[in-house]
């Protein structure tokens, strides 16, 4: 990995900071902001087959990461802005999700933790 997350963290801010768009980064506006562009990278899969899905991911991997890097940005801006540690609430998000999903009950079982 070229960078550290404190590092793209500050790239992130610095360019948002360096166009004074952060006038126009509130809270609502970025979750709407996440959504719309999970929405572009969905759209890129609308519509085609589990064979086709994995045929385009293979030759459009440029145009994905842009998706998912659009997504990533505005994530880390939001979390940034919120004062969240991005990484320390994956972390804790995964140890809760580890509780609800044990690997016994859940290994290869799509259901809810609620129904398992």
């Amino acid at each position: 990995m070229k960078n550290s997350f404190g590092e793209i963290e500050k790239r992130v801010i610095e360019f948002r900071d360096a166009r004074d768009w952060k006038q126009f980064h509130n809270p609502k506006d970025l979750a709407l902001s996440v959504t719309l562009e999970a929405s572009e990278l969905m759209e890129h899969f609308q519509w085609k087959s589990p064979e086709e899905v994995k045929a385009y991911a293979e030759t459009h991997k440029e145009d994905l990461s842009e998706e998912m890097a659009d997504v990533a940005i505005y994530l880390i801006t939001m979390a940034h802005d919120l004062n969240i540690n991005l990484l320390d609430a994956i972390d804790e998000k995964l140890n809760k999700n580890n509780a609800k999903y044990e690997a016994n009950k859940s290994k290869g079982n799509h259901k809810k933790y609620t129904e398992l």
